[in-house]
């Protein structure tokens, strides 16, 4: 495994570690609750997360047809469990180490 994939496979577990922590915490109802009674620098934060999230579907759209693969899997779970799709993407992209 190269260093890169390394990189992102530590980052993929500590997501899924924060996450695992949020729910545990949290349940899946505080997502809601963030949401509703979200305010200022929250909607902010969200939009941006959104946005950067949606340039990396474009990005996986746009390298997958490049080789030949589908990146349908990883976005449908990038609007799901947001940067899981990425980081998957990455951690699986055949080929060459991710740019």
């Amino acid at each position: 495994m190269s260093r890169d994939k390394l990189v992102v496979g530590v980052l993929l577990l500590d997501l899924l570690g924060v996450t695992i922590y949020a729910v545990a915490t949290q349940g899946v109802g505080g997502f809601v609750s963030f949401l509703t009674e979200a305010v200022g620098w929250d909607w902010q934060i969200f939009s941006d997360l959104v946005i950067a999230l949606l340039l990396c579907c474009g990005w996986m759209w746009r390298d997958a047809k490049r080789r030949g693969a589908s990146a349908v899997p990883y976005i449908a779970l990038t609007l799901v469990a947001g940067s899981f799709g990425p980081l998957l993407y990455l951690l699986r992209r055949p080929g060459s180490e991710p740019t």
